[in-house]
């Protein structure tokens, strides 16, 4: 006993002495949200009950640090209150692994990051969280990263497949099956400038002239590429973005684009205001070829975008006639408040036909949404909002629905997010 006791007192001093250069914190959230949906998404059947639920995550996130070494592990499980009974012996969603990344610093200006992990740039229009969905957005990928001063580079891969195969075999997750993207970011005085290229590539099961025992596999690659730039002053600020779309296969080619501008302007320190417009390019419902026109966000975070009722490319409106929209943006934020209202003018970017083939009216219809947030604790905060939609014949048109029938969203969600463990 007396030599388990030896080293049991060796590996508590060893691990003592490493503990100096480590640093070591835990995390939790519990993120609970209530939801009144009455015409989210797209108007509401003639008829129907809204639905009201409440659903939540939970997250464990762990990080680690020593020398040149970092990881990241975050666990979560998303539900819905009520899917999973008060005696069951198993989840419905389990846990999920959000993040499990490990980085190596090379030096002050180069890393690398292997493992699934998030990917998130600028306003998060094509790279983004997710983060408003419960289940939020990672990706598997490997990344290379230059960092100095002013600037930054970013260069990343991800080959996709549904698990261990000895022969080629379909992939069938609705996923891109291979990614590789550069991002690179500078300061150009008072402005701020980064470049995204992406390119993602699409399997396709092709049907060969002689069967074979392994199909014939081919990957189709679009490419996404422009620039988003910011810049600020004493009491303002502003961003503009563009980006194109190409691609090509042996049935369509791709050829889109999405361009916005913003202008925010603090009338007081509590008092905020601004207006932006975004056109995403689409195709004519009178146009009959296969060829895409319509831009795709792909990765957004598109929720924050486009009007919180996530009409638009939140899961829908990809392949259609795209979209114009104007808004206005007004902020007030005193003590522990903020509220803000947010107007949003919705056109169609191209043709929209009735049944009987005549060209319709461009406009879609008018969204106000009004959110609030609350500081209750540095660990916990409320949020909230209400949203309505005036949609017009043509958004039926486009999503079905009844426009006449009163078309709203509320929701409030707390979010509880303490440290519960920290070491240097």
């Amino acid at each position: 006993m007396k030599i388990f006791k030896i080293m049991a007192l060796a590996v508590v001093l060893m691990a003592s002495m490493n503990t100096f250069a480590q640093e070591f914190d835990a995390n939790l959230q519990i993120r609970p949200r209530y939801e009144f949906r009455n015409g989210y998404k797209a108007p509401i059947p003639y008829g129907e009950t809204p639905g009201q639920f409440i659903s939540g995550r939970t997250r464990l996130n762990l990080n680690f640090k020593q020398d040149k070494f970092v990881t990241k592990l975050t666990m979560q499980n998303v539900r819905v209150w009520g899917d999973v009974a008060p005696n069951t012996k198993s989840d419905v969603n389990g846990i999920q692994i959000f993040e499990a990344w490990a980085q190596y610093n090379f030096n002050e200006k180069w890393s690398t990051r292997i493992g699934r992990q998030v990917i998130s740039y600028d306003n998060q229009r094509i790279l983004g969280e997710g983060d408003w969905a419960q289940q939020a957005q990672s990706h598997d990928a490997l990344s290379v990263t230059y960092k100095n001063k002013k600037s930054q580079l970013d260069v990343a891969l991800a080959y996709n497949a549904n698990g261990e195969t000895d022969i080629a075999t379909p992939y069938t997750v609705a996923n891109y099956k291979a990614m590789q993207y550069a991002w690179y970011h500078t300061e150009l005085g008072k402005i701020n400038m980064s470049l995204l290229f992406l390119n993602t590539g699409y399997e396709n099961k092709l049907v060969a002239p002689i069967p074979t025992p392994t199909p014939e596999l081919k990957v189709d690659y679009m490419q996404t590429f422009g620039t988003y730039m910011n810049t600020k002053g004493k009491s303002w600020d502003g961003n503009l973005w563009f980006y194109g779309q190409t691609g090509k296969s042996t049935t369509y080619t791709v050829s889109a684009f999405d361009a916005a501008l913003n202008f925010n302007y603090a009338l007081t320190d509590k008092f905020k205001a601004g207006l932006g417009y975004e056109f995403l390019s689409g195709k004519s419902q009178a146009n009959t070829s296969t060829d895409i026109k319509s831009f795709n966000p792909i990765f957004g975070t598109n929720h924050g975008l486009n009007g919180y009722m996530d009409y638009f490319y939140v899961g829908n409106h990809k392949n259609s006639v795209g979209l114009q929209d104007a808004f206005l943006k007004f902020g007030y934020a005193k003590n522990k408040w903020q509220f803000a209202l947010l107007p949003h003018v919705f056109n169609a970017a191209n043709t929209v036909l009735d049944a009987s083939g005549n060209e319709m009216n461009n406009y879609l219809g008018t969204e106000v949404d009004f959110t609030f947030g609350y500081s209750v604790h540095k660990f916990v905060n409320i949020t909230g909002g209400y949203s309505q939609m005036f949609a017009t014949d043509t958004m039926q048109r486009l999503k079905s629905g009844d426009v006449d029938h009163t078309n709203n969203w509320a929701w409030v969600m707390i979010n509880v997010n303490p440290q519960i463990f920290s070491f240097k």
